[in-house]
């Protein structure tokens, strides 16, 4: 069981009031690292610290980032992607993403993904973000925008739900793999 630390932050959203960040002595010394999480862990995080969604029902596999002193400071939950129309096999879907705030965290976590789901053989990865958010780390740990999509709701007639997560516009963001390997 993880005990997660008060959030501090998050990977940046347009439009929030950002401080102007100051690092202590302490926090320049701070090595991340990298190691699996069981999905009960991942999704403990994801309740803690994620602004708009609840944790997820499955996933193929999930990463954290910890500190030297063993304390969580994010989580990456890694599943099937969740369009139809995208091949299930060849394509992992990072479905949450949390950090608390610390500085690479989420980069750490977008590059540790892409390089296990290559290890994994899969011929790409994604991820979808809101039309609000910068993308500033996907960027940073060699992630493409590849496009757009509008938001919308998950309701319809036949199976009426109540919309608990933003139906704002979308980003994708892809970073491919094992291309020779495509399905």
């Amino acid at each position: 069981m993880i005990n997660p630390p008060i959030p501090g932050g998050s990977c940046g959203r347009r439009g929030e009031q950002r401080k102007a960040h100051v690092a202590s002595e302490e926090e320049v010394r701070v090595k991340l690292h990298v190691r699996p999480l069981t999905l009960r862990e991942g999704n403990e995080l994801v309740s803690a610290w994620h602004r708009h969604h609840k944790p997820v029902q499955g996933h193929r596999f999930s990463l954290g980032v910890f500190d030297e002193e063993g304390v969580p400071h994010g989580a990456a939950i890694v599943g099937r992607p969740t369009s139809r129309g995208v091949h299930p096999y060849a394509v992992a879907e990072v479905t949450r993403l949390v950090t608390d705030g610390t500085r690479n965290a989420c980069s750490m976590l977008y590059a540790a993904v892409a390089r296990a789901a290559a290890g994994m053989g899969f011929e790409r990865v994604q991820t979808y973000i809101l039309a609000s958010e910068y993308g500033t780390s996907l960027r940073a740990s060699g992630w493409q925008l590849d496009g757009h999509t509008s938001g919308r709701s998950w309701s319809c007639p036949s199976r009426p739900r109540t919309d608990k997560h933003p139906t704002e516009d979308k980003q994708r963001w892809v970073k491919h793999l094992n291309r020779a390997w495509a399905l």
